[in-house]
């Protein structure tokens, strides 16, 4: 058996602190039934030796010893009575004599007015309280009358009350002990459960499922599991697409390198114009390739922490257009409008001039891929604390589904459509940790067939 499973570690818990809470509880009830029985046995017996203290000094030299003897006969009440040396004089009380002596300590008490209580005889098994009222006839001590109230009666009700407090507080921890171990395996249950589903998981089974029951902390658990196990399953759904993809995007520029540089090599072209033909298209699979290596470089850098970023105060006006310069001429090859709006004054940001332009041309590059006709819009907003750079486009637009993944690394659409418009996949991931490396935000929205929103915010410097 498994002693170190979490519901045995919970039960045993609970039921300590059950225990901790049990015995003190227990405690206090015997000793307020107790000091109830008790304190009224003392109060009795004490307001009869004070009554019969006083009978005996109001009728001192009326033969009042004969006849206190007698009413204690009759009224069962035990008694004796000693006179100012201490000497006893009257006694029905068991075990107590004529002319036994009380204790110099006694004495001396009695003489100064002092009460005796709370004194026990337990001979033969008999307990007594005794209670000692002192006698006093015009201020001179004359004697004093002790009363003894049996008390095996209150024991006897303690002992049974005792027994029920025990049988009450071991039912009680029983059915406690019970309840918790039915409670912490229901508890430890999910645990248990989600403990063998991330074992799966770690395994490599990302279609394993937690069956969520509740909305506590372990449901929310529950939900994170299964939300982790769907972002390892796409991560390796789209890295393994991306791996395929980008052996695509290798194989295709060094078919073409190797293919043209050998027609070249061998000379195997007419015409000085094929041979310039040929020139341009391994100097293009080139740049495809390069720009390739660079994407993948600027990942690795970014998420490795390993990325320098040169921040000062920049003017983003300048930037945006110097952007839009730079991609205008392709913009127009494809037919499109591409138009530009900043105000006359733009506040300084704080960032990368070099990576800021990298941004703008990798998100305006995006516009104009997947815009086939139409339109694409650069514009700056400012308000009191930010800069918005807006790029809209009336492009083929992402659809609801997908736009939640666009930053993600190794992501791209459809493969047909991945095809058809180019792309690794890792452009929007290395803008958004750019921009976020610079103190900004950026937001998409799109709509599949109306075009594509983008929005990247940076704090005023």
């Amino acid at each position: 058996m498994n002693l170190n499973r979490i519901d045995l570690k919970l039960g045993a818990t609970i039921s300590a602190l059950f225990l901790a809470l049990l015995f003190p509880l227990g405690f206090v009830i015997h000793e307020i039934f107790s000091g109830f029985y008790f304190k009224n046995v003392e109060e009795n017996t004490q307001q009869i030796s004070y009554h019969y203290a006083s009978l005996i000094a109001n009728n001192h030299e009326t033969g009042i010893y004969e006849a206190l003897d007698l009413i204690a006969t009759l009224s069962q009440v035990l008694l004796y009575v000693v006179d100012n040396s201490g000497n006893v004089i009257v006694s029905n009380a068991p075990y107590i004599h004529l002319g036994d002596k009380i204790t110099l300590e006694e004495l001396s008490n009695l003489r100064r007015g002092f009460k005796q209580e709370n004194i026990y005889d337990e001979t033969h098994h008999k307990t007594y309280y005794i209670s000692g009222s002192s006698i006093f006839k015009d201020d001179q001590f004359i004697g004093a009358v002790y009363i003894l109230t049996p008390i095996e009666s209150v024991i006897a009700s303690l002992e049974k009350i005792r027994s029920l407090i025990f049988f009450a507080a071991l039912g009680s921890f029983l059915l406690a002990t019970g309840f918790t171990l039915i409670l912490s395996k229901k508890l430890s249950n999910p645990l248990v459960k989600m403990e063998r589903a991330t074992r799966k998981i770690a395994k490599g089974d990302l279609n394993t499922r937690l069956v969520i029951r509740s909305k506590d902390e372990i449901g929310s658990l529950g939900t994170a599991i299964n939300d982790l196990a769907m972002d390892l399953k796409r991560y390796r759904d789209s890295r393994s697409e991306f791996f395929a993809n980008i052996s695509h995007e290798l194989r295709t520029p060094l078919t073409y390198l190797k293919g043209y540089s050998r027609v070249l090599k061998e000379e195997l072209y007419n015409s000085n114009e094929e041979k310039l033909q040929y020139l341009n298209i391994i100097d293009n699979e080139t740049t495809r390739l390069t720009n390739l290596i660079n994407d993948l470089s600027d990942l690795s850098m970014i998420e490795e922490g390993k990325i320098v970023l040169n921040n000062v105060e920049i003017d983003i006006t300048q930037i945006v257009e110097d952007v839009f310069q730079k991609t205008k001429y392709r913009a127009e090859q494809k037919g499109l409008l591409f138009s530009i709006k900043v105000p006359s004054e733009v506040p300084f940001i704080y960032g990368d001039g070099l990576r800021l332009e990298q941004i703008f041309i990798n998100l305006i590059e995006n516009a104009i891929r997947y815009t086939d006709n139409g339109t694409i819009c650069l514009e700056i907003l400012v308000d009191e604390k930010e800069v918005k750079i807006i790029i809209k486009d009336t492009g083929i637009g992402i659809s609801k589904e997908n736009l939640q993944f666009i930053f993600e690394r190794f992501f791209r659409l459809e493969k047909s459509r991945s095809r058809k418009y180019g792309g690794s996949g890792l452009g929007l991931s290395i803008v958004k940790k750019l921009v976020e490396l610079q103190n900004g935000a950026i937001t998409v929205e799109s709509k599949v067939n109306i075009g594509t929103k983008v929005v990247v915010i940076f704090p005023l410097s």
